[in-house]
Order: C-alpha cells, then sequence, then structure tokens
C-alpha cells in the first residue's frame, strides 16, 4: 500500500483537523456510552423503562455512568497502530494492516490478562492504561479472529461468515487519514476489517464508514461524503446490500419527521450495513449532536454500535466543542482518548519533526516503538 501525506498544514488547519479528530474519537465514545445502557433492549423495553421517549441521558452500566464498550477500546488501538504505521514508515517498513493488527492483539491481550505485562516492551503508553483491561462485550467474531497471531486478509479473511458490525465500529480512524486518497482509506479499512470479519458486507461497511469520515475530516458535508462512499463502493464485489442501506437511508431523510418507525425500516442494526445505515440517518437528521444521538440509541438492536458510528460521523462533522459538555465530562477514559486523539493529530501534521530515517524523538518512539528491539 502506498499513500500521499505531503501536504503543508498552516496553524489553522492544524487546529481544525485536531478539533475534528478529538470530535470523532470523542463523538464516537459518548454514542458508544449512551447505547450502551440500553444495548440488547427493545424498543419497547427501552420505553418501558426509560419512559415514552426512550433513553434522553446517559444511564449507569458496567457500575457507572458514561461507561463506554469493546467499540471505544477498538477504535483506541486503531488509532494507535495507524501511529505505529507512519513511525515505521521510516524503517523502510511499509504494511499498515499489519500494524493495526499487532494493535489489535494488543487490544486482545486487555481481554484476558488482569493487568498489563510490563515485560512486553513493544507495548508502548495505550497498552498500559489500566482502565482498558476490562471485558467490555465485544462481538464473538472480534474475539475469534483474533484468537491467534495469523492475520486475516482479504484473500483469506477470518470468519467468512460474520457479518455483524464489529470491524464497523472501530473503523472511524481510517477516515482521519486526510493525506491519503479514498480509495486508499477504503482499502485500508477493508482490509483490517477483514482481520476479524470476512464477508462483504461486513468489510465494506467498514470502508463505506471510513470514507465517509475522512470526507468529514476533509470538510465535506455529509451528504456529499456518502455519495463519495457509494462511489467508492460501485466497483467492489458484494456491495450492493451496503449500497442499498445507505440509499436506503439517503431516501428515509425525505420521509417526514425522524422517528423510531423510520429508523426500524431502514434496519434493525445486527448486520453491519444496517447499523451504519442507521447511524447516517440520524446524523443527517438529527437537529444537534444530542438529538442526533438520542434517535441512534431508541430502536430495536445494538443501540450502542448504532451511537458510536453515529456519534463519530457528528463529532467529525462539527468538532469537539459542539459535543454534548454534560455528556462529554462523564466519559469513561476521556483523557485517554483525547491524549491518543492529540497524538494521532500531531503525528499526521508534523510528524517529519518527530521521526525520520535517521532519527527519532526519544519519548516519541517510546510511545510508539516501531519493534521492542529498538527500545532501551
Amino acid at each position: 500500500m502506498s499513500a500521499a501525506a505531503t501536504a503543508v498544514w498552516g496553524r489553522a488547519e492544524q487546529q481544525d483537523f485536531r478539533a475534528r479528530v478529538r470530535g470523532a474519537l470523542l463523538g464516537g465514545a459518548i454514542g458508544d456510552a449512551l447505547g450502551a445502557g440500553v444495548g440488547g433492549l427493545t424498543l419497547e423495553e427501552i420505553r418501558t423503562v426509560h419512559g415514552s421517549d426512550g433513553l434522553m441521558d446517559l444511564t449507569p452500566v458496567n457500575g457507572r455512568r458514561g461507561a463506554v464498550t469493546a467499540a471505544t477500546q477498538l477504535t483506541l488501538f486503531t488509532v494507535d497502530g495507524l501511529i505505529r504505521a507512519q513511525v515505521r514508515r521510516d524503517s523502510g517498513a511499509w504494511h499498515p494492516p499489519t500494524d493495526v493488527h499487532r494493535a489489535y492483539l494488543r487490544w486482545a491481550a486487555t481481554q484476558r490478562d488482569w493487568g498489563p505485562d510490563e515485560r512486553r516492551k513493544d507495548n508502548g503508553w495505550l497498552a498500559r492504561e489500566e482502565w482498558l483491561y476490562s471485558r467490555r462485550n465485544p462481538s464473538r467474531d472480534t474475539v475469534t479472529g483474533l484468537g491467534d497471531e495469523n492475520m486475516g486478509t482479504l484473500q483469506a479473511p477470518k470468519n467468512p461468515t460474520a457479518r455483524d458490525a464489529g470491524a464497523l465500529v472501530r473503523s472511524a480512524p481510517f477516515g482521519l487519514l486526510v493525506g491519503w486518497e479514498p480509495q486508499l482509506v477504503c482499502q485500508l479499512a477493508v482490509e483490517c476489517a477483514a482481520q476479524t470479519h470476512g464477508h462483504p458486507t461486513a468489510y465494506l461497511s467498514a470502508g463505506a464508514f471510513a470514507v465517509i469520515v475522512h470526507g468529514l475530516a476533509r470538510g465535506e458535508t455529509l451528504d456529499g461524503s456518502v455519495q463519495r462512499a457509494l462511489a467508492q463502493l460501485a466497483s467492489r464485489p458484494g456491495h450492493q446490500p451496503v449500497t442499498d442501506a445507505l440509499k436506503q437511508a439517503l431516501g428515509a431523510v425525505r420521509q417526514g419527521i425522524p422517528s423510531a418507525a423510520r429508523i426500524a425500516a431502514i434496519g434493525e442494526a445486527h448486520l453491519a450495513e444496517d447499523a451504519l445505515a442507521i447511524a447516517v440517518y440520524c446524523a443527517l437528521v438529527g437537529e444537534d449532536i444530542r438529538h442526533g444521538l438520542r434517535l441512534a440509541v431508541n430502536h430495536d438492536g445494538p443501540s450502542e454500535v448504532t451511537g458510536a458510528v453515529c456519534g463519530a460521523l457528528l463529532g467529525a462533522l462539527h468538532g469537539e466543542t459542539a459535543l454534548p459538555p454534560a455528556w462529554l465530562c462523564e466519559l469513561e477514559g476521556r483523557p485517554t482518548v483525547l491524549e491518543i486523539a492529540d497524538d494521532f493529530a500531531m503525528e499526521m501534521t508534523q510528524g517529519p519533526a518527530l521521526h525520520s530515517p535517521t532519527a527519532t524523538a526519544p519519548g516519541w518512539v517510546q510511545r510508539y516503538p516501531r519493534a521492542a528491539a529498538e527500545l532501551p
């Protein structure tokens, strides 16, 4: 794989980009936390518990308000892998799917270990965050796909029948590679999704999501970004279910006032393409981020999935300052999300000042080591 990342960044461009990166990651985490409170409940059950309007605010889950699920955990490790790919490029090694896969294996360790293993010199800083060592309802196919060291590829994908949204929910960071062309963003997201979810609709949904985020991070409209994603999908085998779902979401926007019934007509979110379409619809029709997220989680199906995807879209579109502060202040792991968001933005805009083929800032290579052998 190759990519162009030679743009010159001015101060205003850097600040806008950082705001969108923060918005995408924090917004996804907020949507994840909001939806986690009603994950697995039907709409009728949600209304029985929370009233006729459904869930309107964060509710305790996993022992606290604002707790996130595996969707946010995996998204953070996606970012970690992408930063390391950029750092390792200076050594002559350039295969981002491998770096992302290694990051996912570090996440897999958090699901089985009690805490960080200090003997692992290649962990970097993220895998030493103790709060991440908690199992938060990852999809079965995600766990089995990362159950050994072998990396799934498009030619030999893991779990070729897996159609759930386990790969979709971790794919927003690929879209933040704004120096890349959309087709490369899509290809990378697809290849990394196939590491756990080998069904075409699962990995193409992840690719489409990444392309939509990519457009938003570049300052495009949501509708325009969806159209670009549809264009990227058109030539890929097996795209029709994903294309149809996205077109249905766009059509539903013109059908009247948003409602749970319209969301139900799009899909039930158990399939990746339906989850993406529901999130896109809610992001398009939401009056603001709070309204869009409430729409995204009040339906039958995995509300944490649609909440996370919708939150990432709205965050990338509007930036971090548009996020609801009352939800943001209770978000689990907010310092970690902010820290890796800022590291990603710094790497993408100022990478040459941090590392080169001949020299690397010691603090940076400790945070994002190229390999265990390079560490002191």
